[in-house]
């Protein structure tokens, strides 16, 4: 019966783990997420903007008593960690609040771990099972931000691989009509002219 609840327990978590959240976030507008905590849950949230303007949002994250406990302004990116000291209803918002023409990508992981005390039955094994289940989390949102990262590197080199084929064809333009105005001004100057 024991193994039951503990296989439930490390599905439960690799279901958590795969989903990983992604918004859109239109111009002036902000999303707010919230999360139940008690005092010693810990909660890990990271995010990464992989389109839109100039890849950057405003992040807080509020306890809850409205008390800012982690701000990050125009960043595309970030990992924040806290463990709550409060139970309560915590804040996280996404604002895109400072663009008017620009919709942003935005794609989160939010996730945690809910401390058990020995007198609620955690046996060596399910300790075990949740340090696991926490550096498996660790790798994944590691492996989450390249990926993202990788996403944006690509959109920026295909951006500039455009570019440079345009302006390759118009130089090429430029080039072929300057010689052909050449060819036409010095066939001019080697014309005869006849008097009558």
């Amino acid at each position: 019966m024991l193994w039951a609840k503990v296989l439930i327990g490390v599905l439960a978590v690799l279901v958590q783990l795969a989903w990983t959240h992604t918004i859109d976030l239109f111009p002036s507008t902000e999303y707010c997420f919230f999360e139940d905590m008690h005092i010693g849950d810990e909660m890990t949230l990271t995010y990464q903007v992989s389109g839109g303007g100039h890849l950057d949002i405003d992040t807080r994250i509020k306890d809850p008593e409205g008390e800012m406990l982690y701000e990050n302004l125009k960043k595309d990116t970030g990992t924040y960690d806290f463990v709550a000291d409060k139970d309560g209803r915590y804040t996280y918002c996404f604002s895109n609040a400072f663009s008017m023409l620009s919709d942003k990508v935005l794609s989160f992981n939010v996730h945690g771990v809910l401390y058990l005390t020995d007198e609620e039955g955690l046996i060596p094994a399910e300790r075990e099972l949740r340090e696991l289940a926490n550096n498996v989390q660790l790798f994944k949102d590691e492996q989450n931000y390249l990926s993202m990262r990788e996403r944006v590197h690509r959109n920026t080199t295909e951006s500039t691989n455009a570019r440079i084929k345009w302006w390759s064809i118009v130089q090429t333009g430029i080039i072929l009509f300057i010689c052909a105005f050449q060819i036409f001004f010095v066939k001019r100057q080697f014309e005869v002219r006849r008097s009558i």
